[in-house]
């Protein structure tokens, strides 16, 4: 029996879900056919999210600490985000052409800032609603439903809009109505129940930063497993993106169907992963996806064929379950409670770092050696980060109890 935070959690995660898919998983293809954006610019779309991240997290982190209404300052964050849509709408009005490309870049990295309080902010709300016996549970079934959920919007967009990738009509439709979603997102966080668990005076006296963090061995060998992991995933995004658009010459059709197989594959998967896991550890399994992640670079440039791209999108999809399960919930499980704010912060920091150099490093590897052997050495790079949690769960993983440098 779900509680009623839990139940509200999922509402808003449907509307979360929505929101981004209308516009996230369109933004590349709108930057190159309508707004001329080069490689390096495509590659920034990617990059700066993080970057911006990096200089707000900090300043976050101090918000949420001082904040006795969390739930208030993350709404306040997604409406600000959110409201960004209604810029993008707007930019092919504005004159000069050439600038779009780059105006569009300033309000990404913008709309990254709100974004990093948003969050900072859920992740540490969301651990305090949800029993640490219940999370794997309790994740994998909300997983599974804000994926069917992001399935059946990517499926409708994909067949009204399948003749449309050349209209910015339709590219304004979809942010439109991402920003309509974006309301009901902060109307459904305020739908919340939350409790300030200390007067505004201990909050104030909070540390900005607790470094005996990093005395817990569990969690730095994660922290360090879990970066490399992201650079090797992140490193790739840019690629894809371009690969997809100007190599195979994908729609707003087959953008749509390839989210489609890919949250098809991640419904279907979620209860097995999430069986594994409960019976193995989340470490060994994480290594299972990893491994799994790690031929979809290799796989990818084997054929320009639309239906071979989805299928590889599709098998990409169950891989990917297993990442956004587990991920998540390795981050929880080896952040001890008393010091989680700091952990999970921290956590965010050096990771705005890593996805900002990757998708950079990544467009660099493709100018310089081209797209099959940028996607090779990216395949290659994520089965080492695969080895590297095995080498975690062989040294630590399997006796959690040992947990104190």
């Amino acid at each position: 029996m779900r509680t009623y935070n839990e139940k509200i959690s999922i509402y808003h995660g449907m509307a979360s879900t929505i929101a981004l898919n209308f516009s996230n998983n369109f933004f590349p293809i709108f930057a190159i056919t309508m707004l001329s954006a080069t490689n390096y610019q495509v590659g920034l779309i990617s990059s700066l999210p993080p970057l911006m991240a990096l200089i707000m997290t900090i300043p976050a982190a101090i918000l949420l600490n001082q904040s006795q209404a969390q739930k208030k300052l993350v709404a306040l964050s997604v409406l600000l985000a959110r409201l960004m849509f209604l810029l993008i709408i707007g930019i092919v009005y504005l004159p000069s052409p050439s600038t779009h490309a780059w105006i569009f870049l300033v309000i990404i990295a913008l709309m990254s800032l709100p974004n990093t309080v948003a969050n900072i902010g859920w992740q540490t709300f969301i651990s305090g609603l949800v029993e640490e016996s219940r999370r794997g549970a309790y994740f994998s079934d909300r997983n599974r439903l804000l994926t069917v959920v992001g399935l059946v919007s990517m499926l409708v967009i994909g067949l009204l809009m399948r003749d449309a990738s050349s209209s910015v009509t339709a590219y304004q439709l979809l942010f439109g109505f991402a920003f309509c979603f974006g309301m009901l997102e902060v109307f459904l966080l305020m739908k919340h129940e939350e409790e300030p668990l200390q007067s505004a005076g201990a909050l104030l006296k909070k540390k900005t930063m607790d470094w005996t963090i990093f005395k817990y061995k569990n969690y730095v060998s994660f922290l360090i497993a879990a970066l490399f992991f992201n650079f090797a995933w992140q490193m790739a995004w840019g690629i894809f993106n371009i690969y997809h658009v100007r190599y195979v010459g994908v729609t707003i059709f087959w953008v749509s169907m390839f989210a489609v197989g890919n949250m098809l594959a991640q419904f279907l998967s979620f209860p097995l992963w999430k069986k594994w896991a409960e019976k193995r550890s989340n470490t060994l399994v994480f290594v299972w996806a990893a491994v799994g992640m790690a031929t979809t670079p290799f796989l990818t440039v084997l054929s320009t064929n639309l239906y071979y791209i989805a299928l590889v999108q599709t098998s990409s999809g169950f891989f990917l379950a297993g990442i956004v399960l587990l991920l998540f919930n390795l981050l929880l499980e080896q952040s001890p409670d008393h010091v989680r704010t700091y952990c999970i912060t921290t956590y965010n920091v050096l990771l705005s770092i890593v996805a900002f150099a990757a998708p950079q490093i990544g467009i660099w590897l493709l100018e310089q050696l081209g797209v099959e052997v940028a996607m090779y050495i990216n395949s290659m790079l994520r089965l080492l980060s695969a080895g590297l949690f095995f080498i975690v769960y062989v040294r630590y993983a399997r006796n959690p109890k040992v947990n104190v440098v």
